[in-house]
């Protein structure tokens, strides 16, 4: 099956907060998406590997996406390695996605730039046909994603580029909320963490409606590029 776009998350439920409402837009406009998580999220302060494995597949099916695959890496302590990198390359490889999108460059939680850093470099690697890797004893051909996007997480950095989603941010809330062991719920006896606060869950609205501001529309959300954007005219702009 070969992909329109990818996104791609250190922890399940990392796409959903970052690129939602993208997602959801793209499908609706005919585009087959996927998801790739790098870890189970087996370190996070509430909830366990087994129940978010639950929930990602609940979300999944929320957002209408074709493939939702783990790579099962260490919470906490992956690396960019080259062994890891492979294991992203056999998946880039497997479905050829046209865009890939991905971790904040910077943020808060260690992950998420470890992340960033190794699937830009995986995506450059996958192009290149010296680097061999078999998929169920075939070898498998190059591939170079066209785009790698950075989606925003819990830093507000300042987008290169944003979409319009408007009309999309409440699937992205849904999507979200079907990770209910990580956010606000007043009945849980879970500790609490840094996204578990209802100011949290609120930010995922509020945030997407001031890059709307900004553009002139009701929701939006905010990307970062590695090299320039290009348009073919300036009318491709909103």
């Amino acid at each position: 099956m070969k992909l329109d776009i990818l996104a791609i998350g250190a922890h399940p439920d990392d796409v959903e907060l970052g690129c939602g409402a993208t997602i959801a837009k793209e499908i609706s406009l005919g585009k087959k998406v996927g998801v790739l998580d790098l870890t189970r999220g087996e370190l996070g302060t509430r909830g366990s590997a087994e129940i978010r494995d639950a929930e990602a597949g609940n979300s999944a099916r929320i957002l209408g996406i074709e493939v939702r695959e783990n790579l099962g890496l260490a919470d906490g302590f992956f690396q960019n390695s080259k062994e890891n990198q492979l294991k992203i390359i056999e998946v880039l490889r497997k479905y050829k996605p046209t865009v890939v999108l991905c971790n904040a460059i910077d943020d808060r939680h260690i992950d998420h730039g470890k992340g960033s850093r190794l699937v830009s470099d995986a995506c450059f690697l996958s192009g290149l046909r010296k680097i061999e890797t078999v998929l169920d004893n075939t070898k498998q051909e190059s591939w170079r994603p066209k785009q790698v996007y950075h989606y925003i997480q819990w830093k507000n950095i300042e987008p290169d580029f944003v979409i319009d989603v408007s009309g999309f941010i409440d699937k992205k809330v849904e999507s979200v909320m079907a990770y209910s062991s990580q956010f606000f719920d007043a009945n849980s006896k879970e500790p609490s963490s840094p996204i578990s606060s209802m100011n949290f869950l609120e930010s995922i609205t509020y945030r997407a409606q001031d890059l709307g501001r900004l553009i002139g529309v009701a929701h939006a959300e905010g990307f970062t590029v590695e090299r320039f954007v290009a348009i073919n005219k300036l009318d491709d702009l909103i």
